[in-house]
This record gives C-alpha cells, sequence and structure tokens, in this order.
C-alpha cells in the first residue's frame, strides 16, 4: 500500500509518500517562515494563499521524488483539522479532486492523530502507549489504545506550550519563529538559574498544564531590566523559562504515567510528539523522567515533530487498512478533538 499525504494545517505546505512497509517514499515540506516573519506570527489569509500557491507542484516533486504514478496509490489523505479552517480546505479540496478523478479512497486525518502515530511510522510502537501531544496550539496527555481511540488525562488549561514559547520568545526580542530562536538562546546562557519564574500547576492533583502565568511571570523580569536588553540578559531569561516549562511537563506527565499504569497495565512507553517535541531539553527532560519509572521513551526524528506530510500519510494509511475512509462530502474541522468524550477544556487559549 502506498499513501499520498498532504498536511496545510497552518504554516506549512507539505506533500508526501508513505508505504505500509514503513517507508517514508518522500516527504517534502515548504515553510512560510519569511511570509510570516514580519507579523510575528501566522496570518490565516497569507497561509492559505501560499498553499493554494505551492500545493500542486509539491505533490507533484512528491511523486517524482518516490518514483511513484499515480496509478500506484492506494489512497490520498489530508489533514482536515483541526487548523487554519482556510489552510485545511486547501489540502482537503485537492485530496478529494485527485481521489475523485483517479477513483481512490480520501481520508480526512485528524492533525493531530498525525502527531499520535508519527512514533508508529518510525519506531513500530505498540499499543497502548502515553503520548505527550506539545504543539502550537495544542498540550495534552492521552492514553493512545488504537487508531481513533484516545483516553485524555489532561490538557492545558489556559495556553499551549508551544504557543507560550513563541509569546516568551517575542517579549524577550528573540524574533519569529519564537520556540526555535529562544531554544538557540537558552544555549548561550550563562546564568541560566538567574531569573525566578514559577512553575504552574506543579504539585497539584490531575495532570492538567497551565502556562499563562508563567508567561506573565517572564513579562515582569523583564521590566526592570535595561533597555534594549543585552544578548546576555535574554539568554538567561530564556534558559529559566526553558527550565521552568520543563519541570512543569515534567510534573505533569510523572502524574500521567502512574494514572496510565492504573488505566492500561500493558502502557510501557511514553511518546513525544508535536512541534514543541523537537525541543532537545523538553526531550531530555522526558527521556530522564521516562527512564527513572522503568519506561521506554520514544521521541520522533526532530524533522517528523514539526508539522509534515508524511505523518498524514502514515495516519491515512493506518486508517484505510482498516477500512476508514471518509465520503467526498467531509466537512473540514477547525475543531477536532481526539478524545471527543472528554469534558470541554476550560480556558481562553485552549484549542480542543
Amino acid at each position: 500500500m502506498i499513501v499520498l499525504g498532504i498536511e496545510t494545517s497552518c504554516d506549512e505546505t507539505a506533500a508526501a509518500l508513505v508505504n505500509d512497509k514503513r517507508e517514508i517514499l518522500s516527504n517534502i515540506v515548504l515553510s512560510q517562515i519569511a511570509d510570516h516573519a514580519p507579523y510575528g506570527g501566522v496570518v490565516p489569509e497569507i497561509a492559505a494563499r501560499a498553499h493554494l500557491d505551492h500545493l500542486d507542484r509539491l505533490i507533484a516533486e512528491a511523486l517524482e521524488q518516490a518514483g511513484v504514478g499515480l496509478s500506484e496509490l492506494s489512497g490520498v489523505a489530508a489533514a482536515a483539522g483541526p487548523g487554519l479552517i482556510g489552510g485545511v480546505i486547501v489540502g482537503v479540496m485537492t485530496a478529494k479532486a485527485i481521489a475523485l478523478a483517479r477513483n481512490l479512497p480520501f481520508i480526512a486525518v485528524n492533525h493531530l492523530e498525525g502527531h499520535a502515530l508519527t512514533a508508529r511510522l518510525t519506531n513500530d510502537v505498540e499499543w497502548p502507549f502515553l503520548l505527550l501531544l506539545v504543539s502550537g496550539g495544542h498540550c495534552q496527555l492521552l492514553l493512545v489504545e488504537g487508531v481513533g481511540s484516545y483516553r485524555r488525562l489532561g490538557t492545558t488549561i489556559d495556553d499551549a506550550v508551544g504557543e507560550a514559547f513563541d509569546k516568551a520568545a517575542k517579549l524577550i526580542g528573540l524574533g519569529y519563529p519564537g520556540g526555535a530562536n529562544l531554544e538557540r538562546a537558552a544555549l548561550t546562557a550563562q546564568n541560566p538559574g538567574r531569573f525566578e519564574l514559577p512553575r504552574p500547576m506543579l504539585g497539584r492533583p490531575g495532570c492538567d498544564f497551565s502556562f499563562s502565568g508563567l508567561k506573565t511571570a517572564v513579562r515582569r523580569c523583564l521590566e526592570p531590566l535595561a533597555k534594549p536588553l543585552s544578548d546576555q540578559d535574554g539568554a538567561d531569561l530564556a534558559a529559566a523559562f526553558q527550565t521552568a516549562v520543563g519541570d512543569a511537563l515534567a510534573d505533569r506527565t510523572a502524574r500521567a504515567l502512574a494514572m496510565a499504569e492504573t488505566l492500561a497495565p500493558a502502557c510501557r512507553t511514553l511518546v513525544v510528539a508535536g512541534g514543541v517535541a523537537a525541543n532537545k531539553s523538553v526531550r531530555a527532560r522526558l527521556d530522564s523522567l521516562a527512564t527513572r519509572h522503568g519506561w521506554r521513551f520514544v521521541a520522533p526524528p526532530v524533522a517528523l515533530c514539526t508539522d509534515n506530510a508524511a505523518m498524514i500519510a502514515w495516519a491515512g494509511l493506518e486508517r484505510l487498512r482498516l477500512g476508514l475512509t471518509d465520503a467526498l462530502d467531509f466537512a473540514p474541522r477547525p475543531r477536532w478533538p481526539l478524545d471527543a468524550t472528554a469534558p470541554k477544556a476550560r480556558g481562553a487559549g485552549v484549542k480542543a
């Protein structure tokens, strides 16, 4: 089986082909960083227009790179939500057009499930496993029991961790993309313990997260500092922020490990996925946590943590071989929770 995957849910335009031998035959990602950098964040209208301008070409390049013709495809998968609805529509309509023209199955993939199942593509992880999903729009702990089978153990009550990284970086003056720039700045810190920042929710019952207070604390640390901010002040504060986030993620995940051991005793693998999973400090903290508890730790290659189409193709393939295909009248979804039975999360920054 070979599946074409299309990803257009935010600011990466991507196309990939993956087969059922867990081989990525091609994986092309066009970043829009330069388009959005002047605005300090993603502008939905600009993102959607860029997807329209480039997607057809990227699909052709992915097919050529893989040495695969449309007649050899088993199905076409597209990220159908959650995400910026204009971009999602571009990808879904393109996938539907190819599926209709070539009489192929169409698979609407939850973008979050793409992240969740990447570890099965790269590391052949078996069910069940505990997933920490950390990205610009999401921060959740989920027990993954199968394709389409998720139990949410914890979520953010305000902002996602990736959003917190980006906003903290903007406050410090590190530019866009904030998360990657903050990580680089933290590496040059001379006194990472210089600033005292809170660890939101640390030690509290449950597995929920909170990051809005941490961002406020960063702003308060900046107030007495000389302007313009020196590189060293910025680096020390970036390191303090990154450490605080690591402490919060480790604490919440430790509670989820204990919960998962009760709910699914066979669960002994911790997976981290999403854009923030590319952060080396975060990966190291989670790896250490899993080792202490006797769990296996899996983090996909950095290139497959950020948005890409290989994860969409793989999730589509997983669904296709179970017979889980979608009609061509499927409507793209700006909101699409993995666990539809979980209580609605509260907070202004929450994205279900």
